[in-house]
């Protein structure tokens, strides 16, 4: 027998945490529903990741049925494509610097699904002139980098130079696009979930969504 005033102690108790159920939530019409079981293991949620921008850090985490998900604590890197282009690369993510769901977010440097980010566009110029031959933003009075001299002066043979040529009326890309790579920026918005596949992986951003972004971004 138990001692007067002590508490009583249930297993189930212990192992309370966090539930994807809906067991605990109102109906639509605002009435309570009745709990017809205790919380289940195939319910169960996960403490967020919250994961930011740093050097790479993964966890694995086992899951139902023996799989794994890969939760990206810190994250640096990342797969971009550039939509218009048909072109991926892999490139430094520099800033965070919208988030629709919480500006928060943003102070913290938090990467998660539809993240606005900006990312280092070196990879991107460099794919541009050795497709197009000609650089792809420039301030006045300057060329572009070393390593993009470099592409531009290799020897090329007559029928790559006519294939090159070809491709002129096909390298006119997005002004806004062409004036941020001069900063050596790019505005992104990240597709994947860094949380759930330990990657961060996502789009330039181009026309009416980059604009929509730009006006987002501006100082107040």
């Amino acid at each position: 027998s138990s001692l007067v005033g002590t508490p009583s102690f249930s297993p189930a108790c212990s192992n309370m945490g966090l539930t994807r159920g809906s067991a605990h939530k109102r109906r639509s019409t605002g009435g309570r529903k009745v709990a017809i079981h205790k919380k289940r293991k195939y319910e169960l949620a996960r403490p967020s990741a919250a994961t930011k921008l740093g050097d790479k850090r993964i966890h694995t985490v086992r899951t139902m049925g023996g799989n794994k998900k890969y939760r990206a604590l810190r994250l640096e890197t990342g797969n971009f494509s550039w939509p218009s282009e048909g072109t991926t690369r892999k490139t430094r993510i520099v800033d965070v610097v919208y988030n629709a769901a919480n500006a928060e977010l943003v102070r913290t440097n938090s990467l998660t699904k539809g993240a606005i980010v900006m990312i280092d566009a070196t990879p991107f110029r460099q794919y541009y002139v050795s497709k197009y031959n000609k650089l792809m933003g420039t301030k006045k009075g300057k060329g572009g980098s070393k390593a993009e001299q470099e592409i531009l002066a290799t020897k090329k043979s007559k029928h790559l130079q006519r294939k090159l040529d070809s491709r002129a009326a096909a390298s006119k890309i997005d002004q806004h696009i062409s004036d941020a790579s001069v900063t050596g920026r790019l505005f992104a918005r990240l597709s994947s979930r860094p949380g759930q596949s330990g990657r961060a992986d996502g789009y330039i951003l181009e026309g009416k969504e980059l604009e929509f972004y730009m006006k987002k971004t501006e100082k107040k």
